[in-house]
């Protein structure tokens, strides 16, 4: 019996509690290892709940840095587009300015031409009404410097032709005591070509004399007269008759 040897299924009692030892340190390290399981498992839970959280709020940043950069973008195109219309709106009135300009200096320059040409015509019309009123006024006491005076007004050969009128006429008519006395009604430049003139002249003319009880001799009388500037004056170079109408009652 001392020598016979334990069957291989029988479990001794050291041996059983070696099993027990061995079975309680299994399952402490079993249970260990269940512990840190399930505790790595929270840990990944909670790791999983936080993760939306954080990638949400970095989402929220994202979308944060994105929005304020679209912003400035936004208002930074904003700023060029107002920039470039103001731009814009200034070369349109810079040109408008230039065109409205230009349109009122070629507007004006007509304008002063032809009223440079309005006052050189009413000058030149005087001129000739003046002389023509000279020419053929006179009364027996100035019949001598009549020639004198209407110088003022006549131009080269004209001028030499008037002086023989005159000195034809002065005898008889001081000694008929003629007085002559001549209004223009009208005077129009018929043609105008810097320096030279044509004007016609519109006139009554009233003779008296004793000889003839000084009873008026009327006239109507008209007359072309040929200017031209000399020195800055308007002279009278040659005139002719136009129409010669006698308007003296006769009993």
């Amino acid at each position: 019996m001392e020598d016979q040897q334990p069957a291989a299924g029988d479990l001794t009692a050291d041996a059983a509690v070696e099993a027990l030892e061995g079975k309680a340190k299994t399952e402490e390290s079993e249970s260990g290892d269940s512990a840190e399981r399930d505790e790595s498992a929270d840990t990944t839970t909670e790791s999983a709940e936080v993760a939306p959280d954080e990638v949400e709020g970095d989402g929220e940043a994202d979308e944060a840095e994105s929005g304020t950069t679209a912003t400035e973008d936004g208002r930074a195109r904003r700023k060029l587009l107002a920039g470039k219309r103001l731009a814009i709106a200034m070369a349109v009135a810079a040109m408008l300015f230039v065109g409205s300009a230009a349109f009122a200096g070629a507007a004006v320059q007509p304008y002063l031409t032809d009223r440079a040409t309005a006052a050189t015509k009413l000058k030149v019309a005087r001129t000739a009404a003046n002389a023509i009123t000279t020419l053929w006024t006179y009364t027996p006491e100035n019949m001598d410097s009549l020639a004198d005076r209407a110088a003022v007004y006549l131009s080269g050969d004209f001028e030499a032709q008037y002086r023989k009128f005159v000195d034809a006429i002065v005898a008889p008519n001081k000694q008929a005591k003629v007085t002559n006395s001549t209004e223009v009604t009208g005077a129009a430049v018929e043609s105008l070509d810097d320096p030279n003139a044509v004007v016609i002249v519109y006139t009554n003319t009233t003779s008296t004399s004793p000889l003839t009880k000084n009873i008026p001799a009327l006239k109507y009388l008209s007359y072309r007269l040929f200017m031209k500037r000399t020195n800055g004056r308007w002279l009278v170079t040659r005139m002719t008759t136009i129409t010669s109408l006698d308007l003296t009652p006769h009993l």
